[in-house]
C-alpha cells in the first residue's frame, strides 16, 4: 500500500492511496475461511462446502469490504502520524471508471485543513466589562417582598390596586397557558390597572402583553415564555381570575430573620439588606461575567483573520447529517456555523498556546459541585462524598451531559485567562441600565 498528499494549496489537499492484492488478500481468505467453516449448504456437509463455491457466492462482497475497513485504518493512521489538522472528515472522491475487478486500487480523498493563525489578545479597552451593582431602591423592592412573601394572607372579593390576583393566562397560538400570581400595582400603565380593579373570581379579562409589566423579565416568568421570545412578544391573552388575595406585610422582627436564616447571620435589618445586596450583587456577577465571554468571542471572531477551506466544508456539509443537503440547503448552513467554527478554531488556538487544560478529575469536581448546588435546593445541605461521586458518575456516562459540563468548565477556564491577560473598558451600572444596553 502506497499513502500520498498533495497540497492544492494552504488550505485544501488530496490523500491519494494505492491498494494491491497483496495488501487484503490474506484478510480475505482468513474470513472466507470462517465462512467456509460456518456455511450450510444443501448437498454438503458442514464446513466441507468447496472453497471455490465459498469464494464464488461471497468472495467479491468480502473482498470490498475488507479493502474499505483497510482504506479507513489506514487513513486515519496516516492522518495521526502526519500530525494533520482537518476540518470535518476526509471527503472521497468519485471516479466513474472504477473497476473492482481491477488488480490495483487507487482512492483519493479531499482533505479540508484547519488555517494557520495568531491570537491576538491586546484589545485594550475594546471589549466592555459591566460591573453590576444593586441600588438602594433594588434593595428596598426584596425587602418589600420578602414582607409580603412572609406576610398574612386572606381573600378578599374584589381585585384593589394591593392584592394579588392568581389567575390562568392563556394563547393558544403564543403556546401560552400558565398559572400565575401577580400583584395589580406592579402592571404598566393605568388602563392595565382598571382592567383588573374591580375583577372578581371567575372574570376573564383580556390583556395586551406588551408592556404588560415595567420588568419584561417579570413578563416572562409569568407568561412561562423563552428568554429570546419575551422582548418582542406582542399578543393578547385571556386572564380567568382564581383567586384575589391581600397581604398585611410581615414585620421586620427577629421572628422573620429566623425564619430567612436559620444559622443566626442576620439579627437586624441593617444586616438584611447588606445580605440582599451581596446575594443580588452574586447573580448580577455571573451575568456579567456570561455577557463579557459573549462581548470576548464576538471581539476575537471579529479580529482574529484567518480563510477557511469554505468550499470543502460545503461539501461536507452536504454529506455530514443524516439527510443529504442540496448544494443551497449545505451553502445556507455554512453561513450558519461559520462563526462558531471560527470561535471553535480560536478557543483550540488559544487552550494550545497557553495550556490550558481540563482533565477529568477537574471534570468530575465541578459534576460533584454543580449536583451539590441542586441538592441544597431540596435541603441535603450535606451529602457524603461517595454520594456525590456515584451521582457524578452516571451524569458523567451520558455523553450529552458530559460534554455541556465540559463546555461550561472550559468556558469558566477561558473567562478566568481572559480576565487576566485583556484589558477591558470597565462599566459600573444597575441591572436595568445591563439590561438595556445588553439586551437593547
Amino acid at each position: 500500500m502506497n499513502i500520498t498528499k498533495e497540497n492544492v494549496d494552504a488550505l485544501n489537499a488530496v490523500v491519494k492511496v494505492d491498494i494491491v492484492a497483496d495488501d487484503y488478500q490474506a484478510k480475505v481468505t482468513e474470513v472466507l475461511t470462517d465462512y467456509r467453516k460456518k456455511a450450510d449448504i444443501p448437498g454438503f456437509r458442514k464446513g466441507h462446502v468447496p472453497m471455490g463455491m465459498i469464494k464464488k457466492q461471497y468472495g467479491k462482497s468480502v473482498m470490498i469490504d475488507e479493502v474499505n475497513k483497510l482504506i479507513q485504518d489506514s487513513l486515519n493512521k496516516f492522518l495521526t502520524e502526519e500530525k494533520l489538522d482537518i476540518l470535518g472528515n476526509p471527503l472521497p472522491r468519485v471516479n466513474e471508471d472504477f473497476n473492482w475487478d481491477a488488480d490495483t486500487f487507487t482512492f483519493e480523498f479531499e482533505l479540508g485543513l484547519a488555517p494557520e493563525f495568531d491570537v491576538d489578545l491586546s484589545a485594550k479597552n475594546k471589549v466592555k466589562q459591566y460591573n453590576i451593582v444593586a441600588t438602594e431602591e433594588l434593595i428596598d423592592e426584596e425587602v418589600k417582598n420578602i414582607q409580603t412573601r412572609y406576610g398574612k394572607m386572606s381573600a378578599i372579593e374584589e381585585a384593589t390596586e394591593h392584592s394579588n390576583v392568581t389567575g390562568t393566562f392563556v394563547n393558544e397560538e403564543a403556546g401560552i397557558n400558565k398559572k400565575s400570581t401577580f400583584l395589580v400595582n406592579d402592571l404598566k400603565g393605568k388602563k392595565n390597572e382598571k382592567k383588573v380593579i374591580g375583577a372578581k373570581v371567575g372574570d376573564v379579562i383580556e390583556l395586551g402583553t406588551k408592556k404588560l409589566f415595567e420588568d419584561d423579565h417579570k413578563l416572562q416568568h409569568i407568561l412561562g415564555v423563552e428568554h429570546d421570545v419575551i422582548h418582542d412578544l406582542d399578543v393578547t391573552v385571556t386572564l380567568t381570575v382564581q383567586d384575589i388575595t391581600k397581604t398585611e406585610p410581615a414585620d421586620l422582627d427577629k421572628e422573620l430573620f429566623d425564619k430567612l436564616f436559620v444559622d443566626g447571620s442576620v439579627s437586624t435589618v441593617t444586616e438584611l439588606r447588606e445580605k440582599i445586596k451581596e446575594d443580588a450583587e452574586k447573580q448580577f456577577a455571573q451575568q456579567g461575567d456570561q455577557q463579557l465571554l459573549n462581548a470576548v468571542q464576538e471581539y476575537l471572531i471579529e479580529n482574529t483573520k484567518f480563510d477557511l477551506p469554505a468550499e470543502f466544508l460545503k461539501k461536507w456539509l452536504a454529506t455530514a447529517g443524516e439527510k443529504e443537503l442540496t448544494a443551497e440547503e449545505a451553502a445556507a448552513e455554512y453561513e450558519k456555523s461559520e462563526k462558531g467554527l471560527r470561535y471553535q478554531l480560536i478557543e483550540g488556538k488559544i487552550m494550545k498556546d497557553n495550556d490550558i487544560k481540563l482533565d477529568y478529575k477537574e471534570l468530575v469536581d465541578y459534576a460533584k459541585g454543580f449536583i451539590r448546588q441542586q441538592m441544597a435546593q431540596f435541603g441535603n445541605m450535606n451529602p457524603e462524598e461517595k454520594e456525590l461521586d456515584d451521582i457524578a458518575g452516571r451524569i458523567l456516562q451520558n455523553q450529552d451531559e458530559a460534554q455541556k459540563l465540559q463546555g461550561q468548565l472550559i468556558s469558566q477556564k477561558l473567562l478566568a485567562f481572559f480576565k487576566e491577560n485583556m484589558n477591558f473598558k470597565t462599566k459600573e451600572v444597575t441591572y436595568e441600565e445591563f439590561i438595556k444596553e445588553v439586551y437593547k
